[in-house]
């Protein structure tokens, strides 16, 4: 059984095929041109890739607008390139997660057409309708300042229908028995065509009951357990990440009390308050996430993430921790988005500093999950602000100093490169970090390596050890009989930091660094003097290589 849980020591790779590889040279990313990169990926260290929609659609919302959800949108190539994809990664030992975007579909959708056109239709209870506008329909936006209203007029169907996001995206009845089986059918047939699962969409929202008369939205978890049980019978070791970015009190509410609902979930909290620290060099409310997200059934995982492909959402912050954050990395109002996230990349937001994007991503590596990487990432690509909204941190990904980075042989592809600058093409790409031993790339790929030979940080149980330092946040994880520590220094200075061995334990007297030789012996006072560099970090195992006996149990 334990061989199953296979996404507890992954490491998961975001991309969207749109702006990944072109191969036929029409200036859109497919799915040839991404096959022909699988084998980066794999040197990369990345086992899972989540890929971004790539269903029929309109566009209008980078594919979260969903017109067609069994098929491939023909810019990307057909369902036969998607299975040779598939079937690709499979032979490199790489499992597939794609998402999953069921809360609403595009108003292209030909369930919404004829929905709209015929009251008779089976459709028309597949949406969720009004005779009049609902009270209070301009609250519960998802995004301010750019979407007015959940409820909009439909001029065919002459009734108001609701919308979470945005006015083309009408919200699925997701209550109706026909769309949960709809839904399931979906699941069915991509795990058929060689997924291992599910990055499920909005998933607070797909579970709520919907209406003009519902009051607070009540989430129906057990929809969550009917797909679980989808997954276990269609294909046993498939899963469920969820996007749900919710309150730790309802957390077990989505993983199950005996974690049979979803598999994994992102981590919001940490998220936010991961990004608090790093901006105020604070560890406390950090470890307070990490205490308040810390139950979860053993078959649970989280799933660990700096950036993503959304802005970085710090709704869940107090208003001071927010302006701190904002202060630190995205003091343009232009950096920001929706009153409440910032819609930049994670190189710009750290200033290039190659110290604090080692920090931020060793933190990411060693907190209690599993990693998901964004595509990009790996080799500090840069944002271009001057496209709208989150398309700002979806540029195309930036292999040469070719034209358009490597991306395309067109004259003009799908979104512009980034060129020119710090950022630009022709300084940041894969091609020249590559040949540069000391690159970001390669601190990456020896990082994930590494990682993935940490078991206990996936497998194991963990504690955040108390000390007198707030600056420094260190953690401990214990699994068979095996126990590794993690140290980070948050502050800009230099830091003499003591650690006692008895904090560690009875076997803490010794401590075998993972990625340098700059091992430590406690002292004849039972102490672990460290000096830590600016913004520094440390890897150990604690009392020995002992575990690599036990390696080939996994």
């Amino acid at each position: 059984m334990i061989k199953d849980l296979w996404y507890k020591n992954a490491v998961v790779y975001c991309l969207s095929v749109e702006t990944f590889m072109d191969a036929n040279g029409d200036g859109c990313g497919d799915f040839e041109g991404l096959t022909r990169r699988l084998d980066y990926l794999n040197g990369l260290g990345v086992s899972t890739i989540w890929l971004m929609p790539f269903q029929t659609s309109p566009g209008r919302d980078d594919g979260y607008d969903v017109a067609d959800y069994y098929n491939v949108d023909p810019r990307f190539g057909t369902l036969g390139d998607f299975v040779e994809f598939t079937h690709a990664a499979a032979q490199r030992g790489m499992r597939v997660l794609i998402d999953l975007v069921v809360n609403h579909t595009s108003d292209q959708h030909p369930w919404f057409q004829e929905a709209r056109r015929d009251p008779g239709s089976k459709y028309r209870d597949w949406y969720v309708w009004a005779d009049r506008k609902p009270a209070r329909a301009d609250d519960g936006v998802v995004f301010p300042g750019v979407q007015k209203s959940t409820w909009t007029y439909d001029k065919v169907a002459k009734r108001w229908y609701f919308h979470r996001f945005y006015d083309f995206q009408p919200d699925l009845n997701t209550s109706h028995p026909m769309v949960q089986a709809e839904i399931l059918k979906i699941m069915g047939f991509w795990t058929q065509l060689g997924v291992s699962g599910f990055r499920m969409d909005a998933v607070p929202f797909v579970i709520a009951r919907k209406g003009a008369e519902v009051k607070g939205a009540p989430e129906q978890y057990d929809m969550l357990r009917q797909f679980r049980e989808l997954m276990q019978w269609r294909k046993g070791d498939a899963v469920i990440l969820g996007e749900a970015n919710v309150l730790p009190k309802t957390d077990m509410q989505y993983f199950g009390d005996e974690g049979e609902r979803l598999h994994m979930m992102f981590n919001f909290q940490v998220n936010q308050n991961l990004f608090y620290a790093l901006a105020s060099g604070d560890s406390r409310p950090l470890a307070k996430a990490l205490a308040a997200t810390r139950p979860r059934p053993a078959t649970s995982q989280w799933g660990m993430f700096l950036r993503n492909h959304d802005e970085l959402d710090l709704g869940r912050l107090t208003r001071a921790q927010r302006e701190r954050v904002f202060a630190a990395f995205a003091p343009d109002k232009d950096m920001q988005l929706y009153d409440r996230g910032i819609r930049r990349r994670l190189a710009p937001m750290l200033g290039s500093d190659r110290r604090r994007l080692e920090l931020a991503y060793s933190l990411m590596l060693t907190l209690p999950g599993t990693p998901v990487l964004r595509y990009g990432d790996e080799i500090g690509m840069g944002d271009d602000l001057s496209l709208p909204e989150r398309n700002c941190a979806r540029t195309p990904m930036q292999w040469s100093t070719e034209p358009h980075g490597g991306f395309t042989s067109a004259r003009k592809p799908v979104r512009p490169v980034i060129s020119g600058g710090a950022y630009g093409f022709e300084h940041v790409n894969v091609a020249a970090q590559r040949r540069d031993p000391e690159s970001l790339m390669n601190w990456m790929e020896r990082a994930l390596r590494m990682r993935k030979e940490i078991p206990e940080v996936g497998w194991g149980d963990f504690e955040v050890l108390a000390h007198p330092s707030p600056q420094v946040l260190v953690i401990r994880y214990d699994w068979r009989n095996n126990s590794v520590l993690f140290v980070h220094n948050l502050a800009e200075e230099p830091l003499e930091f003591e650690l006692p061995a008895r904090k560690i334990g009875t076997e803490g007297a010794r401590l075998i660094n993972l990625l340098t030789e700059a091992h430590s012996e406690a002292d004849s006072k039972g102490r672990h003097c460290m000096l830590l560099e600016p913004y520094g970090y440390r890897w150990f195992r604690v009392g020995g290589l002992g575990y690599l006996l036990q390696r080939s149990e996994i």
